[in-house]
């Protein structure tokens, strides 16, 4: 998490210990990979908030914990009609923390929460947008979409309105009469 978005920073051991709760709203566009996948003017705010915690590990040792929600709406493209579509995302995922890369990619697999690593200076904001990211639908569209795609140049040899003549007309000429 190299990204940097004027976020707060919190040493998580810490945060976790003092169960310690933070929250926000931060505008949509702040978030750059986020706003790179959306349409149209990106307003409106995510709302977030973090809450720590520790719990008691198989090991017996504390482990810190943080309980991420968030919720935003994201304006993408309609992968039907190539309208906007203005998708609700919501978030509610458990952290746990553990010393080292290796013991959280170790541990990730067969953890139903993400493991991550502990840091003095996690940046919490990083955290909801690669979340965020995660939540975002591989084909966003409406429900039911209410208007057509416009027509564009590219489509204007495409018409299949009833007024082009049907293909096989032209045959029709071609019909040797007999005699």
């Amino acid at each position: 998490m190299d990204h940097q978005l004027n976020a707060p920073t919190i040493d998580v051991k810490a945060f976790a210990k003092a169960q310690t709760f933070l929250s926000g709203h931060t505008p949509l566009a702040q978030f750059e990979r986020i706003s790179q996948d959306c349409v149209g003017e990106v307003t409106g705010d995510v709302v977030w908030s973090i809450q720590g915690s520790t719990q008691t590990s198989a090991s017996g040792s504390d482990a810190a914990w943080l309980h991420l929600e968030a919720t935003a709406h994201v304006p993408l493209t309609c992968q039907r009609c190539l309208g906007s579509v203005s998708l609700a995302l919501r978030l509610n995922q458990d952290f746990r923390f553990v010393a080292d890369e290796a013991t959280a990619l170790a541990q990730d697999e067969e953890s139903q929460e993400d493991v991550l690593v502990l840091s003095r200076d996690f940046d919490v904001l990083a955290l909801v947008e690669d979340e965020l990211l995660m939540a975002l639908p591989i084909v966003p569209m409406h429900e039911a979409c209410t208007h057509e795609r416009a027509l564009t140049s590219e489509d204007e040899g495409d018409d299949f309105s009833d007024e082009k003549p049907h293909p096989f007309a032209a045959l029709a000429s071609l019909k040797i009469k007999k005699a």
